[in-house]
């Protein structure tokens, strides 16, 4: 009988770590700088490559009038969609989203209203 209290002390002390190293693991939760196939896997939600052939990996989003582009249906981009309150302004094309080459610049949209 003690062997089986031991044994279920055991797990319940292990199983929040276990849980936690499965969540930050190597699909999701990842950090600025780790490889990533897609958005989803990265803590900042972008995962960004160069150009075509280079590894992607997981980025800060654009701030204020820096480049990026318009959220993607592929989860990768050559530029990280806008922090959040920013937006994108960028002149979107059929040919550009196919290609994700729709870049434009982050905008604080209540800029417009100021005089």
């Amino acid at each position: 009988e003690v062997l089986p209290a031991c044994l279920l002390l055991a797990l319940l002390l292990l199983a929040p770590a276990l849980s936690a190293q499965h969540e930050r693991g190597l699909v999701f939760n990842l950090d600025v700088g780790e490889l990533c196939l897609q958005s989803a896997q990265c803590k900042s939600s972008c995962c960004h490559r160069v150009n075509g052939l280079s590894l992607a990996r997981c980025a800060p989003k654009a701030a204020e009038s820096q480049e990026c582009s318009p959220k993607s249906i592929y989860g990768v981009y050559y530029k990280c969609p806008c922090e959040r309150g920013l937006t994108c302004d960028a002149d979107k094309t059929i040919v550009g989203s196919i290609t994700n080459s729709d870049f434009g610049v982050c905008k604080d949209p209540r800029d417009s209203y100021r005089w």
